[in-house]
């Protein structure tokens, strides 16, 4: 059996991307030239890698061999970027996986000092839930992931991010200095099961209070439209501050709690070597105070 390079990155590709179309986009060759790669790995490894009906997926096998296929590309980039490393011209590109508010929140700012700093690596943001990066990080998906409160292990603390009530500011607590949870019963309670509800659960439990939401979005677009309507309140982590219209604010609330956001790569693998010098850039920002006050 003879399995090259090209096979396994258009195999991958094409999961990844959810079709033959997109992934020759992604990889800026012809669609032809995927199917052809993907045709000749199903003929070495004898049978069929992908159902081709619908929306592209693994097939069994193609589950099977869908980790080590992944874990060779890694591999590869690997020794590029240690060799690109040690030349002094570090370059690749690391997919980065991040929930929702931080991709929206946090991540232009450090995207755009990353391009600045460390102009030859391309950043791609991947967008999922907790517990979706998390398995994107183990399975090889992502490079690397902004992890909400990790266990302790390497990783780099971009932010304390504390939780905040989320008002109109024409709302009767909007002037508050600070806002106790419980005097937010007094309105319609909104929620986005993909954000921080365990969170915001948690502390509702703290205060006393039943978590009974009259609402969930899996949109936090939506979610902050509804509260700009008057639909209800929610509670949002300061991270979140740059995506709000000038007629919400956030207010901290009582009993006060926060998240650690920390850049992280894979446990129980090497790591992209380009990972390293986005997370050495992140320190320097860290150093300027800009994202460590929620800015």
């Amino acid at each position: 059996m003879t399995v090259n390079f090209p096979q396994l990155r258009a195999f991958v590709a094409v999961v990844d991307a959810g079709g033959f179309g997109a992934a020759a986009d992604e990889l800026g060759v012809s669609q032809s030239a995927v199917s052809h790669a993907v045709a000749s790995l199903e003929r070495e490894v004898a049978g069929p890698l992908l159902v081709r009906s619908g929306r592209v997926r693994p097939t069994v096998l193609g589950e099977r061999v869908l980790p080590y296929a992944r874990g060779a590309l890694s591999a590869v980039r690997g020794v590029e970027e240690a060799a690109a490393d040690a030349a002094g011209t570090l370059t690749g590109t690391v997919r980065l996986a991040a929930t929702p508010t931080v991709s929206q929140g946090l991540l232009p700012t450090l995207t755009a000092h990353w391009r600045e700093s460390c102009p030859h690596v391309t950043v791609r943001v991947f967008e999922g839930d907790s517990a979706e990066i998390t398995g994107w990080l183990e399975n090889g998906t992502a490079d690397a992931a902004v992890l909400v409160d990790p266990p302790p292990g390497p990783g780099v603390r971009l932010a304390v991010d504390g939780y905040r009530a989320l008002l109109p500011r024409d709302h009767p607590l909007a002037a508050e200095p600070v806002v106790d949870v419980r005097d937010l019963a007094d309105d319609d309670f909104l929620i986005s099961p993909g954000g921080c509800e365990d969170r915001v659960r948690a502390l509702h439990e703290s205060a006393g209070l039943r978590f009974a939401p009259a609402q969930r979005v899996r949109d936090l677009a939506t979610l902050i439209g509804m509260v700009q309507a008057g639909i209800g309140v929610t509670v949002l982590s300061e991270v979140a501050r740059p995506l709000l219209p000038a007629d919400l604010v956030l207010v901290p609330v009582s009993p006060r709690a926060a998240r650690r956001l920390v850049l992280s790569g894979p446990r129980g693998r090497a790591r992209h070597p380009a990972v390293r010098a986005l997370a050495e850039s992140a320190v320097g920002l860290l150093a300027e105070g800009v994202l460590a006050s929620g800015r």
